[in-house]
This record gives structure tokens, sequence and C-alpha cells, in this order.
């Protein structure tokens, strides 16, 4: 790993609790000449400082070299979809205020021994398999990228939504639902397991996708190889209307005669992941497996 010059810091939106922890981290890391990048919104639950150094996301993640994440799993998504966006491949440390994240698995008692694992290059990183979709329409294309999941959905409350989906150039089946998610190994324990699809564990290179309460019950999830490049072709019609979501962060609204691409991203996420425990702990304990 490069030496670390600049570490990103932001906290959950309005997260008072990680004010103190703001501060201590941002003198732990002047104290070893690496430089705190605090972004905009994370630096107003701190007092004034004239030194420190503040920046917008988009900044932040030009100039860091690690990325630290205080609050959830929600906060994390939102920074790798960013990395994603700007090209890079910044590794991100989560640490969570509350109970265990999926993605921000590192307690506040773990801070510390944590990131300077990080620092010294001792930490455990895991490239995590990351979408890029594409919508295809009359005017300019628009693109997202996503740890979790590219989520199609309806827009009317009471109208089901249809879907012709491809994989590659093979029709696959027409989906009459609510909607599809094309989730990621990471994002299987997420919208796609409420919607009845599969865990998957996330060194499996592989996409699921899942109908979210489809009309027939012969509309099931499938796995499938995450080279494939998934294609969905909305029926939309005059009282019809459907929206495309990426890790439920940001999305269009699709029009009649779109097309959704979605494969994989051109870089992985890199989710730094502490040693004290395994992926199976970490379901165990969100899961509440072999309880009663």
């Amino acid at each position: 790993m490069i030496a670390v010059t600049h570490v990103g810091i932001i906290a959950k939106s309005r997260l008072s609790a990680a004010t103190p922890h703001l501060q201590e981290v941002e003198s732990w890391l002047g104290a070893r000449n690496i430089t705190a990048v605090v972004e905009t919104a994370t630096a107003a639950l701190m007092p004034p400082s004239p030194t420190r150094v503040v920046a917008d996301k988009q900044a932040l993640v030009s100039r860091a070299g690690l990325v630290l994440v205080l609050g959830g799993d929600g906060t994390l998504l939102s920074m790798a979809d960013c990395i994603a966006q700007a090209g890079r491949c910044v590794p991100i440390l989560g640490v969570n205020f509350g109970s265990l994240g999926f993605l921000t698995e590192v307690t506040l008692p773990e801070l510390y021994p944590a990131l300077e694992a990080a620092l010294a290059g001792r930490a455990h990183v895991e490239e995590r398999l990351m979408l890029q979709a594409t919508v295809h329409s009359s005017s300019a294309p628009q693109v997202g990228v996503a740890v979790n999941d590219v989520v199609i959905n309806k827009a009317a409350p009471s109208r089901l939504i249809n879907l012709s989906v491809f994989v590659g150039d093979e029709f696959v089946t027409n989906v009459r639902a609510d909607g599809l998610i094309i989730a990621t190994p990471t994002g299987s324990t997420a919208y796609n397991l409420s919607a009845g699809g599969p865990v998957v564990e996330p060194s499996v290179d592989a996409m699921v996708l899942t109908p979210i309460a489809p009309h027939t019950l012969s509309n099931r999830p499938i796995v499938i190889p995450a080279s494939a490049t998934v294609r969905v072709k909305p029926v939309i019609g005059d009282r019809d209307g459907a929206f495309v979501t990426f890790d439920g962060q940001a999305g269009f609204e699709l029009r009649a005669g779109d097309e959704i691409t979605v494969g994989r991203a051109a870089e992985p996420m890199r989710l730094i992941r502490p040693a004290t425990r395994s992926y199976f702990e970490v379901l165990r304990e969100k899961l509440n497996w072999g309880q009663r």
C-alpha cells in the first residue's frame, strides 16, 4: 500500500455523537504528520479551526489516500459511489455508531487499532464488486454506479410494471412486478434479502436478479455471472411510470423507450475489514442465525 499522506473524514449527517471522535482523530492524524481532509458538512459538527482542511466530497476523494467513515452503511455507500464516479480506488474504513453494520464493521473501541493497521499497510482490504448502470434514452445517456444494487421500481402505487429482461443478447423473462433488483453479493443482504433473494458471500463473482413482489410465483430470483451484462426494457404506457435508483442514493425517472444496461463497474470498492470477525460472524449477529 502506498504511504497515505491525506485521510478523508466523513460522518453521518447531523451525528453529534461523532464530534469528540472527529476532533480526536484529527489530532491523532496530525501527530503522525498526516493531513485530515474533513468533508464540509462533517466539519460543521466540529469546533472551528483555522488550520483545518475542509473539502466537499468530490475534492476530498481526489486528495485522500484513505477515507474514514463515521456512521452507518448509508454514509459508506454514499462515499463508495462518489469514489467510483471519480474513477478512483480509495480504500474505505467504516466505523459504526450503534449496532454493527454490514459494511461499517469497525466498532469505536477498534477505531485506532484499525486505522493504525490501515496506515501501516497491515489491514485486510477486500475488493467488492460494484455495478455500473447506463440508462439509454432519446436524450443523453445517464450513468450511475452502485455497491449494493440497481433497482427499477414502478412509480404508480397501485399498478405493476412490465419489464423485459435480457442477459447479454439472450432473452431471460418478462417480469410483471413492483420492480426488479439487480444486486451485488455485498447488496445481497440489503433490499435483495427483504425481497426474498439469496444471501451471496462477497467473494462470489456474481449478480442477483430478484423481482419485487412479482405477480406470478414463477418469477424467482436468479444468480448470474458478474461478467454478464443485464439489459432491462420497461414497458411504460401513458398511465405508468418507473424509476431506476442506485444504492437508494440517486436515480432517474424512466421514459417510454428507455433501456437500462447493468454490468461490472471499472473499479471495485476497496473495503477495510477488521481482523477480529469474519463475514459469517457478522451475518450471525445481524440476522440472528441459529437463535430461537
